[in-house]
């Protein structure tokens, strides 16, 4: 028991869920554990070199946050789709060895390239939406909403289109909750929570432990997000005192949010950093609406679920091989 609570003091452990499956990434590198359609437990450590280690810059204050985030999302994104091939999960009808003549003929027409091209249009229409739903359309909102009631919201404009980004997220996140595939993921993602929970908490990894600990972290990739809408509010609202004629234009507003993203981001990683290391009132109010999306963003996991983040944490943090179990 000592041993462990050592342990949790030194290391610092995140993770992501996947497609029938946990990543889990701590100082040392990183482990998926998926579950194969055969019922046994994939687990495969995994090299992740962070740019920090190597540029010091890109480790200070604020810069560490953007950097960091567009890593995760690069190396959460490859964990995904290699979890989709190890669970079989989306795997078609045909007998094994049997392939469509769609199949065959894209393999021997477009092959690799084809496929990479795909991602990156998904990706790119993805990125597009985000920037029409969550950036866009809050202000194209504002704007009617001031032309229907001839009445000028003035410096109140940042904060209600944070509202509304709340309330787009949180009705988008709910409506794909309820997807069945997704509801899985969230399950995992629960599953992922109550494993780090356990092993902060210098419990032993073992299923009973960790399915009595809490689902919220407050160092999720969720409670950022809404850190991420809280902080943007007090920087926008300064960038349109600064700068008033700025959303004159929604095209030039919508550019400058999109400007000072990275900046928003950064101080939001830090104070998520702070977050983990400390619980105080002000960190509890700023955490709050974060703690409560999960409650739509986890779901209470399943005993196999909880093996799979048992099997993944421990992969990083003990001296273990790859292999199945």
């Amino acid at each position: 028991m000592a041993k462990n609570k050592d342990k949790k003091e030194r290391i610092s452990v995140g993770g992501e869920a996947l497609i029938e499956g946990i990543m889990m990434n701590g100082p040392k590198g990183a482990a998926i554990a998926v579950r194969k359609a055969d019922g046994s437990i994939h687990t495969e450590k995994k090299e992740f070199r962070r740019l920090k280690d190597k540029v010091k810059i890109l480790g200070w204050p604020v810069m560490r946050g953007v950097v960091s985030f567009a890593e995760t999302m690069i190396f959460g994104y490859k964990c995904m789709m290699e979890s989709a091939e190890i669970s079989g999960k989306f795997e078609d009808d045909t007998q094994e060895g049997e392939k469509s003549k769609v199949d065959l003929w894209l393999e021997k027409h477009m092959g690799e390239k084809f496929t990479a091209a795909i991602m990156v249009a998904a990706s790119a229409i993805a990125v597009v939406m985000s920037i029409f739903l969550f950036i866009w359309f809050p202000a194209f909102i504002v704007d009617m909403a001031e032309k229907l009631l001839k009445f000028t919201i003035g410096n109140f404009r940042p904060a209600i289109e944070v509202v509304i980004r709340m309330a787009v997220l949180v009705t988008y996140m709910y409506l794909v909750s309820r997807i069945k595939d997704i509801k899985r993921t969230f399950m995992y993602h629960g599953a992922e929570h109550k494993t780090i929970f356990c092993f902060e908490s210098g419990e032993e990894l073992n299923v009973e432990n960790v399915r009595k600990q809490k689902r919220f972290h407050p160092r999720c990739g969720t409670s950022f997000i809404f850190v991420v809408l809280v902080i943007s509010v007090f920087v926008s609202t300064a960038l349109n005192l600064a700068f008033p004629g700025l959303r004159e234009s929604r095209l030039v507003w919508t550019a400058a949010k999109l400007a000072i993203m990275p900046v928003i981001m950064g101080i939001g990683y830090e104070f998520i950093r702070f977050a983990g290391k400390h619980d105080n009132i002000f960190v509890k109010i700023l955490s709050a609406p974060g703690l409560a999306m999960q409650r739509i963003t986890t779901i209470e996991p399943s005993d196999d679920m909880i093996e799979i983040g048992i099997a993944s944490l421990k992969a990083v943090v003990e001296e273990s091989g790859d292999g199945e179990v």
